[in-house]
């Protein structure tokens, strides 16, 4: 009886026995691996962080201008008198021309004739004035001595002033068909550049058609260009410029020349006009971009992924002496390949967060690298 009594509280005991000796090691191992740490195991979960200061030096400000290159004095030129057919045309488009020189021709068929009839006219006239002149001269010599009659002196001096006149009547007319035949001829009215042709050989015109022609007044030309009302007030006449035109390599030197008066309601834009030097890749109607150095001052920098934004502001994380994490508020100026300009909020000593700053919060204990 003792012996079937004894064995299973033996086996018992040892169960017990093992089960407590295995909760030791366990315990003694988890002490080992706090106590070699040399950490609390916090630390360890910290987030670790990227920092660095910001860059304070020169950075460049610049306006950018985006336009069209045009003709800074366009002239149309068209017919002035009753218009006809083109019989000449004797430029083309890029022909530099000079003051006076002919551009086209119309047909003087009907006007030349007419002026030759009043020519002709003229000189019948001042042939009968001068006979009227010897008549009168005649008149005058002889009066003294009553060899004529008053009837005939007065006659004399009557067919004087008719003649005199009739002279008068046809130099007007002449002079007057004259400038007819002259609008025949379409010529250029000061120095400069065709930048269009719309005239052709056989082509007839009018007073109301579009201009035949247009110049560019000594072939100067400028960029025509809208820029942000807020850049407006940055740009003053007679700053340097720099020009690009899509498709060409060189770059052209500009100043400029005009700044628009009103900004536009709608766009928000106000003009701004570059004038440049002559140059053949310069042709009116292609599209440039200009460029305009406003200020190199001073400017703190940091990079683009350490700026965020909220509905309180634009920020940028901090880490101070303890190692948390503290918000900046800052005031962006620009934005560039290098960074972001920021104008305010940073004097360049800071340990700024560079990336993953969206992950962190305000106040929080984080590492970092190095």
């Amino acid at each position: 009886m003792d012996a079937t009594v004894q064995t299973p509280i033996s086996r018992k005991a040892l169960l017990i026995g093992g089960g407590v000796a295995t909760i030791l090691i366990i315990a003694a191992i988890i002490g080992i691996r706090v106590a070699g740490s040399g950490t609390k195991p916090a630390d360890d979960l910290a987030p670790l962080v990227t920092v660095a200061p910001p860059t304070v030096g020169p950075v460049a400000s610049v306006v950018s201008i985006n336009g069209t290159i045009s003709a800074r004095n366009e002239l149309p030129l068209g017919i002035d008198g009753e218009g006809g057919r083109i019989t000449a045309v004797t430029v083309e488009i890029g022909d530099k021309v000079k003051r006076g020189q002919r551009l086209a021709v119309l047909d003087t068929s009907v006007l030349a004739p007419q002026v030759a009839r009043l020519e002709a006219t003229l000189l019948q006239s001042r042939a009968d004035a001068n006979l009227a002149q010897a008549d009168w001269n005649r008149a005058q010599g002889v009066e003294a001595s009553g060899a004529l009659s008053k009837e005939v002196i007065e006659q004399r001096r009557a067919k004087l002033a008719t003649t005199t006149a009739q002279v008068a009547v046809a130099e007007a007319q002449l002079k007057e068909m004259r400038a007819r035949l002259a609008r025949t001829e379409v010529r250029a009215p000061l120095d400069g550049v065709v930048l269009t042709r719309n005239a052709e050989v056989g082509q007839i015109v009018s007073a109301g058609s579009e201009p035949l022609f247009r110049l560019a007044q000594d072939g100067e030309v400028e960029l025509r260009g809208k820029v942000a009302e807020q850049d407006l007030p940055h740009l003053a006449v007679g700053q340097a410029a720099t020009v690009r035109i899509a498709g060409v390599e060189p770059t052209f030197k500009g100043t400029v020349r005009l700044l628009g008066a009103v900004i536009d309601p709608v766009s928000r834009m106000g003009e701004v006009r570059i004038a440049l030097d002559p140059d053949p890749n310069l042709r009116p109607g292609a599209f440039a971009r200009g460029e305009v150095l406003v200020s190199d001052a001073a400017r703190t920098v940091v990079p683009q992924t350490a700026v965020l934004a909220d509905k309180k502001g634009t920020y940028v994380y901090v880490i101070d002496s303890n190692l948390k994490v503290v918000r900046r508020d800052v005031r962006v100026a620009d934005t560039m390949a290098s960074g972001v300009v920021i104008s305010a909020g940073l004097d360049g000593s800071e340990q700024i967060v560079v990336t993953a700053g969206a992950f962190l919060r305000e106040g929080e204990t984080v590492r970092i690298t190095t």
